[in-house]
């Protein structure tokens, strides 16, 4: 009997010892890279029980305000911080690292009733449509760009992100590279004055708009547009190429920024040169601050991090991403040894 009630106590403080030993790690941010991570945390807590996750896909935005107010270890953002995102989270808690951790597209998709086929565009006509300036389908400037396409004469319903957004960020740099008057009108950020359209939050807010309206078009991070069955378009890069999203054309653009990222790893690719680059293309950032103080946290985090830039690249091409490019890696992981608690480095 003595026996029975020593394994019981013991095994009650065995479990009692496992559950303090939990350590939770909390992010929030990104939509777009929310599949990667999701996949991420689920195979990363499997051959560490103790370690939990709480993501929050509450959009870039919400992970940067997050992020300055402190209360995550983690934000991720698909646009890195500006000058004054930085100024802001160096007065709150000190400086910050960009981990670029994905490479991904956004995907201009539409609906349009009885044509499933792929159609192309250009940038100024994706612009002049976000501007209000092409307001049909059989506009001579889509048909021109399509011909033998069975357009009809029906209103195009724009729909874009009400909330902050990285995917928003990467669709509107694009076009302020490609068009004058969108970056003298709109210009970028994660949120801009729409000239025109229906807003949705999030990309799934957005897909579920394409799906119910006729007649719609929109931008999507590219798995949830694949995901969902919704059309999505091919669109001319730098080159004159008319390329599809993939994960081979996001590797090429990725692979022609990575000769030209800076230091600080803050840079855009949309646009990118190459004959096979898909325009709308970007990186996704996870960030975090260089001085920790929750020393078990931060240990944890940054070895997931570790995990995350190095074994958990060879996960992304089932999820539709396209892993970071080598030179990128290994700048990142110099850059995650700066993450330290009191001067040491935690890597």
């Amino acid at each position: 009997m003595l026996k029975k009630v020593l394994i019981a106590v013991a095994a009650v403080l065995v479990s009692t010892v496992m559950v303090s030993a939990q350590t939770l790690i909390n992010g929030a941010g990104s939509t777009f890279i929310y599949p990667m991570f999701s996949k991420w945390s689920d195979e990363y807590h499997k051959m560490h029980p103790e370690v939990e996750f709480n993501y929050q896909a509450i959009g870039s935005g919400g992970g940067i305000n997050q992020l300055t107010a402190g209360t995550v270890e983690i934000g991720a953002s698909d646009a890195p911080l500006n000058d004054e995102q930085i100024a802001a989270c160096e007065k709150a808690h000190g400086p910050v690292v960009h981990l670029p951790e994905a490479m991904g597209a956004v995907a201009v998709s539409y609906h349009i009733p009885g044509y499933n086929g792929i159609l192309k565009f250009t940038g100024p006509v994706i612009a002049d449509i976000f501007l209000g300036k092409i307001k049909t389908w059989d506009d001579p400037a889509i048909k021109s760009l399509n011909p033998g396409a069975n357009l009809p004469h029906r209103p195009i319903i724009v729909v874009h992100r009400s909330d902050g957004s990285g995917d928003t960020y990467i669709f509107v740099d694009y076009l302020c590279k490609v068009s004058k008057e969108w970056n003298d009108k709109v210009g970028k950020g994660t949120s801009v004055n729409w000239p025109i359209g229906l807003g949705a939050k999030g990309n799934q807010g957005v897909t579920g708009q394409l799906e119910q309206i006729p007649y719609s078009i929109g931008y999507v991070t590219l798995i949830y547009a694949l995901q969902n069955n919704v059309p999505f378009g091919s669109i001319q890069n730098k080159a004159g190429e008319f390329i599809h999203p993939t994960i081979q054309s996001v590797s090429e653009a990725a692979a022609n920024a990575a000769k030209i990222v800076p230091k600080d790893l803050r840079f855009s690719i949309t646009d990118a040169p190459g004959k096979t680059s898909y325009p709308i293309s970007s990186a996704t950032w996870l960030i975090v601050y260089v001085n920790q103080t929750n020393y078990q946290v931060a240990k944890e985090t940054v070895k997931f991090l570790h995990w995350v830039l190095t074994k958990g690249q060879e996960m992304e091409p089932a999820l539709d991403y396209a892993p970071i490019p080598k030179p990128i890696q290994k700048m990142e992981l110099n850059l995650l040894k700066k993450v330290n608690y009191k001067g040491k480095s935690l890597l």
